[in-house]
């Protein structure tokens, strides 16, 4: 049962990072129309609204008080969070970082994880994870030369560094509330503090129209039905089976297939020391990952109450809107 449990959780994170990997690619496009927080602020409340049938469906179970405090605070938490991860994120792309690139510096929370263990909760971490740590830190460095070897490290990289710590912020705190929560309840919770947080900023700062919503509509349905409302729902369910760092290992592929949608969808390219550069990012994330350690029986036992059937009917509805979405985006991917 622990083996079944395991695979059906790496299988859900798998999944995550597929679809959190070609949503960078949803990213880059969207920018051509929107700002940060207007496409934030709608992707993330369209991804609340694609729970909604869901919860309504296999969560009607009431909650008493205590549970609806934890649910509120948590929600607000992560959705702060992800509202500060995000729109490091989207601002960095909107800076011009290509998909690729965007993917791999992205992708050094993985590194970032067990560090933040080690600073914020005194967890024992590895010399692999020093070791990863510089690879990753290599890797960095490559990935922002140019042709002649120059190092060019932009506004958009910057941008994109500093919501990578927010990411590994982000799984740390979802760690930390998804055991005690529902899981299903809980991404909606903070899909909703992050759009409206994101609507709020667009409203102050932006200037959207209807005709650039429009044009934005497809990169905004894979973003908020994809990247949003199935893959972080993905997260929050897989989590609940897989230690956080394991987590941050498969999470790591992300940035593969941010390269993989880059070169297929939008014919980019980036110079060889960059995809060396990537290589070694990725060599430095999955050496990081190599000793993720035993769960105690406490925190077995809370993860013990995951509720199967949920899991099984929520993960098979998101992987058909998944088939559905990534056609039409592949088809129209502008």
């Amino acid at each position: 049962m622990k083996t079944t449990k395991q695979i059906r959780a790496t299988l859900l994170l798998l999944l995550t990072a597929v679809i959190w990997g070609l949503a960078f690619v949803a990213q880059e496009v969207g920018a051509e129309y929107l700002g940060t927080f207007s496409f934030n602020g709608i992707r993330f409340l369209l991804g609340a609204a694609s729970l909604t049938p869901v919860i309504m469906l296999f969560e009607r179970e009431p909650m008493d008080g205590a549970k609806w405090k934890r649910l509120l605070g948590g929600s607000a938490v992560a959705g702060t969070v992800l509202f500060l991860a995000s729109a490091l994120q989207q601002y960095g792309v909107q800076l011009g970082t290509p998909a690729g690139k965007a993917g791999f510096i992205t992708g050094l929370y993985t590194v970032i994880v067990p560090l933040l263990s080690l600073i914020l909760f005194h967890r024992k971490t590895h010399a692999l994870v020093w070791s990863g740590a510089v690879l990753a830190v290599a890797g960095l460095l490559m990935l922002n030369l140019d042709e002649k070897f120059n190092l060019v490290i932009g506004p958009g990289e910057c941008c994109l560094l500093a919501g990578s710590v927010m990411w590994a912020v982000h799984i740390l705190v979802i760690d930390k509330f998804v055991t005690s929560v529902s899981p299903l309840k809980f991404s909606m919770g903070q899909f909703i503090v992050c759009g409206v947080e994101s609507m709020a900023c667009a409203v102050l700062w932006e200037n959207t129209t209807v005709s650039a919503v429009q044009s934005a509509i497809v990169p905004l349905f894979y973003g908020g039905l994809m990247s949003v409302g199935v893959a972080y729902t993905c997260q929050a369910l897989g989590q609940k089976d897989s230690d956080p760092t394991v987590a941050a290992i498969v999470f790591s592929m992300e940035s593969v297939f941010s390269v993989i949608g880059g070169v297929l969808i939008l014919h980019a390219h980036m110079a060889w020391q960059a995809y060396a550069g990537c290589g070694l990012i990725l060599a430095g994330i999955i050496i990081a990952q190599l000793n993720p350690g035993g769960e105690s029986a406490e925190s077995e036992a809370k993860r013990e109450k995951t509720d199967g059937i949920l899991r099984a009917c929520s993960a098979a509805l998101h992987a058909r809107l998944a088939c559905i979405f990534s056609t039409i985006f592949c088809q129209n991917p502008r």
